[in-house]
């Protein structure tokens, strides 16, 4: 029996994370002396590794101080809400999760721009770890849109086709030049003109997300 892998972005995606990442950006720029960018903007690099994010958001700055500065603020706004404190899933998110977990014909990944330390977190505090046969994070490959992050999912997952679920275009370029399908998802950071280019479908709610999982993986609905 071949294997198929539905391979899921993280921020954006899975969980709505803007509030953090938002207010670390801010909270980053302004320890550096630096006038923080726009909601917009920063929203609009979620999906690169920090130090890309860095340089697109402040070419002129030094990227390393502010990465540092970033996971220092992101750590104090966790630690201010609890340890057990993360990312609110998406609405509907852990019902697709679970709706497709155990088939015989296709096994679940993510693939994030987030540290291995925050995507653990988030795993461990939603109780998601067990869903996942691969996870990729930023600590062991470049930034997204580099096929790495795909290309290793796939080799761990051992299966033979995949698609992308994400909320940028960053993770679908990603997906496509590793050969995989993508769907866009609009609930997340990127507009949906952005994604539309980059996209074999276009998913505007998770209550659909699993069938168009099945369907751009010719699945049948078990």
């Amino acid at each position: 029996m071949t294997l198929a892998l539905a391979l899921f972005d993280v921020d954006g995606t899975l969980v709505d994370s803007q509030a953090h990442i938002v207010g670390s950006m801010e909270a980053a720029f302004e320890g550096q002396g630096l006038t923080p960018p726009t909601r917009s903007d920063i929203l609009g690099i979620v999906g690169l590794s920090l130090p890309q994010a860095m340089q697109v958001l402040a070419p002129e700055a030094d990227a390393p101080a502010l990465v540092a500065a970033y996971k220092q603020s992101y750590q104090d706004l966790r630690s201010s809400h609890g340890e057990r404190s993360a990312s609110p899933l998406y609405d509907g998110i852990a019902e697709v999760l679970a709706a497709l977990d155990g088939r015989s014909d296709l096994v679940m990944g993510v693939a994030t721009g987030k540290s291995r330390r925050g995507l653990n977190h988030v795993m461990e505090v939603h109780g998601l770890a067990h869903r996942f046969v691969t996870r990729q994070d930023a600590d062991g490959h470049p930034s997204k849109p580099h096929p790495s992050m795909a290309l290793t999912a796939m080799a761990e997952a051992g299966a033979d086709r995949g698609v992308m679920i994400g909320d940028t275009t960053f993770d679908l370029e990603m997906g496509r030049a590793a050969g995989l399908a993508t769907l866009g998802v609009t609930w997340g950071y990127h507009p949906v003109a952005r994604l539309r280019p980059h996209a074999d479908a276009i998913v505007n709610d998770p209550s659909e997300l699993a069938a168009a999982i099945l369907r751009r993986l010719e699945l049948s609905d078990e």
